[in-house]
Formats: C-alpha cells, structure tokens, sequence
C-alpha cells in the first residue's frame, strides 16, 4: 500500500513538473517570437504584451499593462476597427483581419491580426489573445539614421544665425528705445520709434523658433493665456506670408477659456500651418483659423490618445487647398516626410507642430479629403475660466528704467552694441567703462583704479572664454559681480563651461529698460553669490563670485 501511494504522488509530481517545465518553455517561445503577441480580458484591457510588442510599440510592458488596447490602436485605410475585431472574436470564438498598431512617436504599423478567444474552463470568463504579423511599417529607415544627425547639424546653425541676429536686433532695439525717450509723447516720431521696438520684439521671437528647429527651446515658458490673444498678435504677421489670392479669414469664439501654453511656441503652430495652408492653395482660396470652446466625452477621448474628457479650446486652422489623401494622411506628423517638391518642403514643418502641441499639453489631428481642403484640430485643456479681453500694449504704463551710479563695466565684442548699452547706462547716472574682450577687460580691471561694482560681459568673446574671465575676475583683490549676456540660449552658455549662471544670466535680445532692471537687481543683492566655472580648481573656484 505504501509504495503505490508513494508511486502515485511520483506520478503526479512528475506530471506537474512536465506541466511546469512546458509553461516555461511556452513563456519563453513567446517572450522570444518574433510576432506580436498580447492578451486583454473581454473589454480589451492589456494583462500581457511580449517583448516584440514592446520593440515596435516602443512602450514598456509597464506602460501597457492596464490600459485599454485601443490606446494603441490606429485606424488604417483598409483595416478593421480594433473594437469590432473585439467584438466579433467574442461571438465566433476567433477573427483574423489587419489593424494599425499605434506606436510611441506616432508611427502607425499596419498588422496581420489573429484574435482567439480563451475561456476559463472553470469561469468561463473569456480572455483575448491577440497574435500580430507586421505586413507594412510606416517607417522610412532612412529618417531613423539620418533624422538626428540632420536635427543636429539644423540645430548647430540655426544656433549661429541666431546669435548673431540677435546681436543686430539689440542695436536696432536700443537705439529707437533711447530715441523714444527723447521725443515729446505727441510727436509722431515716437510712434515711429515704437513700431521699430515692435518689430525687434517679434523678430526675437522668430530667432526663439529659429532654435528650436534644432534644440526644442522654449520660447518663454508657459503662461495662462488666451488662445484669441496668441491670434490677434500673430495675424498681422500671417498675413504675411501669403499671396493677395488667398483670403485669411478669423473667426474668435466669445467663449474662450484660458490654456496653459507657451505663447511662442503656438505661434510657431500657427506659422507652420498656414505656411502649409499657403502651399496648398497655389492658385489662391480661403483660410480660416477658428477658436471655440467644446466639451469632449469619453469616446472621443479613447479615440485621441493624449485626451482627457472635458472642457477644450479648438483651435482650427482651415484651408480650400487640394487636400491629402487618406494614405498619406496617416503620415503627414511622421519627421521628415513631405509631399511637396524638395524645394519647397524639408518634412519638419507638422513633426514640429505636433512635438508642440503635445509639450504643452494637447492633441492635434486633421481631416482631409483630396479636392476638398484640409482642417488642421488642436484641442487644448482649459486652465481657467473666460476673463476680461487683454488690454493692449499701448495702454500698459511702465515705470522709468532704475537709475545709479556705481562704476560698471560691459564687456562686449559687437562695438555697435557695445557703444549703444554704455550710452544708454551713462544716461542712467552710472560710470560706464567698456571693453571688446575679456583679455582687454582684465588689464584694465588690473591698471584701473576704479572699483567696479559690476562687470557686465558676453559669454562668446573672441581671446578668452567665459570660466576663464570669470576666474581672472575672481583672482583681483576686489572680485566684481558678474552678469552674462549672450546672444546664444542658455543651455549652450552652459556648454561653454559655466557649471551655473542661476539668475546671472540675460539671453538677447532683451530691452535696455530690461536690463537697468536686472543690473539694478544685481547691484541691491545683499549676498554676493559664489559660483564655479568648469575647470576651475577647489581654490579658485569657491572665489568665483557672480550676481543671483
């Protein structure tokens, strides 16, 4: 009796080893098939994804598990509906049909999909197990490799031309800003002066989008506006850009919340589109760029990745242009691909657009129909309620430029820029010297009696780099306070061997009247603020004073 007991538990044990060393082998045929394989409960919630899966998804396990299946489904032109291939497969026990898999940065790859179901023998509760074979990656290889290096190098000289751009529009903004001063309100100069300061303001923040072709830089920062207001500045400059047989047309919605966006970089949006408008029309027809608030439910929201049911603003921008096939609109956000000829499209113009729109939290999609024009949807959440309409810049009373007179010095290689901010600060009360080079600024610094309360100084300056004029300043009996200028944006100062400039830092083009603010900020700093230059030695560097 014993032993045949003893033999039947071996039996069984042997059999739930065999039935344990299989689910290993079973686990590890489909962590190591090449076809994507995921299982979902009968409501299309993920429970698994393989490593295949993840590959071409380009989401982690982690990221799918729980979520609906639809957040990664894509509606392609002669696919099924992910939800009806749900469906089906419930009623007849299987389906076979082909979707589009929805990955991370926006490609959509085209599957052979198997979907069986699985039941529990004791529940009966259902499961799904999908099975993928990839028949068309909407993927151009060549954009994988090459796209980066192209971002990079774009980046690298939209960076140079900015600089010096930036340094043309200072002289240009400093002078007509000196000028407004000394002419009566009433005289129509002023006016004149006014409209140049204008025009400086909006092409810095031209050379702000100029960079971000290359280094995704902000513009300012995200701010509570109006989507209404970011129209009305940008229309005049839209306008433009196209032809006199193309009519703008610009219908605001009364409604409009507030959104949490950054102003330049929408502005950028608005840019991008109607230059593709613009192309699309080249026999002329109508644009419209359209506001309104909408609410949106939760199928709409299961349907645009990214959305959140609720109150939006809709930002529409509309063109009577030739329109965009289906197939090529499933691309059209993809980097670097275009329908236009090579001289008129690089491909970057709507992967900027969307890269945007998602930083600042919203969704874009367009419909289109060849012959029948093109609407381009951006959805942004509400931040806050409808407020008063923004009161004109001309209505905004802004109190004098501080005035001083401390002993400063600008360090500055532009001479028309430098000669423009030491006459603008001698005219504040203070005692400006100048120097075209840090090499320059320290002799005089040594043979200079004068005690310096500050050195204001670019950052790229031909003879001596930025740590090491910080440096010699550190190393004079009496260390100044330093405050950076540059032309360039603020993470290429830093890659320039400035470890930290915290607020220390002006980026050009900025205002005279700006500053004599922060020069004054600088000055009425209590504590003088210790900061490293890279490459500096422990003794050297712990001297190393600039402003906060």
């Amino acid at each position: 009796m014993h032993r045949a007991r003893v033999a039947k538990q071996e039996q069984v044990a042997g059999r739930q080893f065999r039935k344990t060393h299989a689910l290993r082998i079973l686990r590890r045929a489909v962590d190591h098939c090449q076809e994507l394989i995921f299982l979902t409960d009968a409501d299309g919630v993920l429970q698994y994804v393989n490593p295949s899966c993840e590959i071409v998804t380009g989401y982690s396990a982690s990221q799918l598990i729980d979520q609906k299946v639809s957040c990664i489904a894509s509606q392609t032109p002669k696919g099924d509906s992910w939800d009806s291939m749900r469906r089906e497969a419930l009623q007849k026990g299987v389906f076979r049909g082909t979707g589009g898999l929805l990955c991370k940065h926006g490609l959509v790859v085209e599957l052979d999909l198997a979907v069986t179901v699985v039941r529990d023998p004791r529940t009966q509760v259902a499961s799904l197990a999908w099975t993928g074979t990839v028949v068309a990656q909407q993927r151009d290889l060549k954009v994988e490799t090459d796209g980066p290096h192209k971002m990079e190098s774009l980046g690298i000289f939209a960076g140079g031309i900015a600089h010096d751009f930036n340094n043309l529009l200072m002289v240009i903004g400093s002078y007509a800003e000196m000028g407004q001063t000394t002419v009566p309100a009433d005289h129509p100069a002023r006016r004149h002066m006014q409209e140049i300061m204008a025009a400086v303001r909006r092409a810095s923040e031209l050379t702000r989008r100029l960079l971000m072709f290359g280094h995704h830089q902000a513009t300012g920062g995200q701010e509570l506006v109006s989507p209404n207001w970011i129209v009305e500045e940008a229309i005049g400059m839209l306008s433009r850009l196209v032809e006199e047989d193309i009519e703008i047309r610009v219908s605001l919605g009364k409604d409009v919340a507030l959104v949490r966006v950054d102003p330049g970089q929408m502005e950028q949006v608005l840019l991008n589109l109607v230059i593709n408008a613009r192309d699309a029309m080249p026999n002329g027809g109508e644009l419209v760029i359209e506001t309104q608030l909408v609410k949106l439910n939760g199928d709409f929201a299961r349907q645009h990745t990214g959305i959140v049911p609720g109150e939006h603003v809709l930002l529409t921008v509309t063109d009577s242009g030739h329109g965009i096939g289906v197939k090529e609109l499933t691309r059209i956000f993809e980097p670097f691909y275009t329908t236009k000829s090579e001289d008129k499209g690089t491909g970057l113009g709507l992967a900027i657009v969307q890269s945007i729109v998602q930083e600042n939290g919203g969704v874009i999609s367009a419909v289109s129909e060849p012959g029948a024009g093109t609407s381009f949807n951006i959805y942004l959440p509400i931040a806050a309620p409808q407020v008063e309409q923004k009161p004109p810049d001309s209505l905004r009373l802004e109190p004098p430029a501080p005035r001083g007179n401390e002993a400063l010095l600008v360090v500055e290689d532009a001479e028309p820029l430098r000669q423009a901010t030491v006459e603008f600060l001698s005219s504040l009360g203070y005692k400006v010297r100048s120097a075209a080079n840090g090499e320059e600024a320290l002799n005089n610094l040594r043979k200079d009696s004068t005690q310096f309360a500050l050195v204001i100084a670019d950052v790229v300056m031909p003879r001596m780099s930025a740590p090491e004029f910080a440096r010699g300043i550190a190393a004079l009996p009496s260390p100044s306070k330093i405050l950076f200028i540059s032309g360039y944006p603020q993470h290429v100062v830093l890659s320039k061997g400035l470890r930290k400039i915290d607020g220390s830092f002006l980026q050009k083009p900025f205002s005279l009247r700006s500053l004599a603010i922060k020069i004054r900020g600088v000055l009425d700093e209590p504590v003088l603020v210790r900061a490293a230059a890279a490459g500096a030695g422990a003794s050297s560097a712990s001297a190393l004073p600039t402003a906060r």
